[in-house]
């Protein structure tokens, strides 16, 4: 098998798993206990908690761990609103993960959609004069929500220059950096946001884990109550296994960015030669994308039908998100792109990282392009 679907979850690091064991060693141990046992535990929780800290330039303790990405996310959008001692209006970019589009509905406060261009980037100038006449006294304090990578097609974001023009407003920005970690520098400084929502899974770290930074003073409210771990801000026994194998895959994935980065060859001869051979269209080709990750579509050749063929031939890939139950459906990345219902039905994702090979970018194309063969045979047939 040929695992091309690391934005889904990436496999698991050695160090990673190594972490885990050894927290799982330790035995029972609440990171909250006071007697050596506890203390133990509370250990691994910090260790990890400075080595996220150190990878993306904050203080240990601006480090919240919760149980994934959806859930930091959900945090950062409803604990901001409701840590505001006025109201708020949220500004989505149209490419944002399901996550944060979900929560943001069901914040209570008004919704607005910040656009992207036919490059899958959030058009700045359009932010830029919404945020000039921005009547703070009927619409409160701006908050934008803009992802540094896109899960589906791999466009990274102007994160930075869009949160500038929010501050200049008095507004806060969110940003999630799930996809970014481990695979783009991420500097909470540089990057401006007030809230970076990460993920343990998607850089080769345990599933079920995740963390929330925010900035010192950005306001933030807990949504769970309990025993005030966290400090306060996200209650509940931290799951102290998960969290040291999330520390260990971050140092990692960060360790490894220029290993990373050379994917990026394999990556765009393989978009070349499925272009020259297979006539699909690349999503973003122009577009800063993440090196490992690959959007390509050929109307007609229906999305399902392609991950079902590569599947067949032992090779995973995916249609859009991975976070909806298993449905394929049209991309609404693509069409909030400009794509027409023909390249938003029939795009399919592939994503490569720590553990791929040069050679399974040949093989990825070359089961495609026999899929693909197949399939126009028995439509001419």
């Amino acid at each position: 098998m040929i695992y091309a679907d690391y934005n889904a979850t990436a496999p698991m690091r050695p160090e990673a798993r190594e972490a885990l064991l050894a927290a799982l060693a330790l035995g029972p141990a609440n990171p909250s206990s006071v007697h050596q046992a506890g203390r133990a535990a509370r250990a691994v929780v910090e260790k990890a908690r400075s080595q996220i800290g150190g990878a993306i330039g904050s203080r240990a303790e601006d480090i919240l761990f919760t149980s994934g990405g959806t859930e930091s996310l959900a945090l950062a959008v409803h604990g901001s609103v409701l840590g505001l001692d006025s109201k708020a209006t949220l500004i989505v970019s149209a490419i944002e993960h399901e996550a944060t589009g979900k929560a943001a509905a069901r914040a209570g406060v008004p919704m607005e959609t910040a656009y992207v261009g036919p490059d899958g980037r959030v058009d700045l100038a359009d932010l830029k004069a919404r945020l000039e006449g921005w009547d703070k006294a009927a619409k409160g304090t701006p908050i934008l929500a803009l992802m540094l990578a896109n899960n589906e097609t791999g466009i990274l974001q102007p994160v930075a220059e869009a949160a500038g023009l929010v501050r200049a407003a008095g507004g806060l920005t969110i940003c999630d950096a799930v996809q970014g970690l481990g695979k783009v520098a991420v500097n909470v400084a540089l990057l401006g946001a007030d809230y970076v929502a990460l993920a343990a899974h998607k850089i080769g770290g345990p599933q079920g884990v995740g963390a929330l930074w925010h900035r010192a003073g950005a306001p933030l409210m807990a949504l769970q109550y309990g025993g005030g771990q966290e400090r306060g801000l996200r209650s509940g026994t931290e799951n102290v296994a998960g969290i040291a194998g999330f520390g260990a895959a971050t140092e990692a994935a960060v360790r490894d960015l220029s290993k990373y980065a050379t994917l990026l060859k394999y990556r765009d001869a393989m978009e070349a030669r499925l272009k020259a051979e297979g006539g699909v269209t690349v999503i973003g080709e122009n577009s800063p994308r993440l090196a490992g990750t690959s959007n390509f579509a050929r109307p007609g050749f229906r999305s399902e039908t392609q991950v079902m063929a590569m599947d067949l031939a032992g090779i995973c890939v995916s249609a859009g998100s991975a976070c909806s139950s298993g449905k394929v459906k049209r991309s609404l990345v693509l069409m909030a792109m400009g794509a027409d219902d023909a390249l938003a039905e029939s795009s399919v994702r592939t994503s490569f990282g720590w553990d791929t090979k040069p050679e399974d970018f040949e093989r990825v194309a070359d089961a495609w392009l026999e899929a693909a063969r197949r399939t126009v045979l028995k439509e001419t047939a």
